[in-house]
Formats: structure tokens, sequence, C-alpha cells
């Protein structure tokens, strides 16, 4: 089993920014893809970025593209999302989660397991 924690998650203006942190435990962290997704009220979860085993691949949905950041630090067990120049459209629940499958996975059913999420809102 796996357990994944969001955290970082809150208020911030537009153009603001936020880093969200996803901790892992339960199995070896440092050989999976990790991805982030997000969902709004009303609307289906949206792929956000993933990254490779050992961070040396990225990629981005369109819409964060440019603006926002996935990282791993593997000896922490933890993948970060740094999120910048946020826009009111952003604003939405942001869940990690953990692929038991290889390479780069921007679809959700590709992902096993799941965080409980983490809300971000930017006020415009």
């Amino acid at each position: 089993q796996v357990q994944l924690v969001e955290s970082g998650g809150g208020l911030v203006e537009a153009g603001g920014s936020l880093r969200l942190s996803c901790a892992a435990s339960g199995r070896t962290f440092s050989t999976y893809t990790m991805g982030w997704f997000r969902q709004a009220p009303g609307k289906e979860r949206e792929f956000v970025a993933t990254i490779a085993w050992n961070g040396g691949l990225t990629r981005y949905g369109d819409s964060v593209k440019g603006r926002f950041t996935i990282s791993r630090d593997n000896a922490k067990n933890t993948v970060y999302l740094q999120m910048n120049s946020l826009k009111p459209e952003d604003t939405a629940v942001y869940y990690c989660a953990l692929s038991l499958r290889v390479g780069l996975r921007s679809s959700p059913s590709d992902y096993a397991y799941w965080g409980q999420g983490t809300q971000v809102t930017v006020s415009s």
C-alpha cells in the first residue's frame, strides 16, 4: 500500500505563487512515476504535471506550461509542484498520484494511488 499526503494549498491572489508538497510512504517511492492532477467543481479531473522516477523527465498540461514546475526529492519521498503566476482558473483541488506504470503518464487511469487532495483558491 501507498499513502500520499498533500500539503501547501491555500488562498492566494492572482499573480501569486504557491508550492504544493506530496509526501509518500509505504513503497519505494524513488522507483515510480509521480503526477499532479486537479479538479474544479463540476469539471473532470485534469492532468497538471508528471515526473519520471529519477526526475530527469517531466511533462505538463497545456494550461500550466511555463508557470508550474514539478520536482521530486527521492531522499525525502516527496514530490513538489511550484505554481507561479497563478490565475483564478487554477482554482481547484490538487491531487498527487503514483503510477505503477513505466514512463511519463498523463491519464488518471494510469495512476494506482492518490492523495486526499489540497484546495488551491486563486482570487481575482
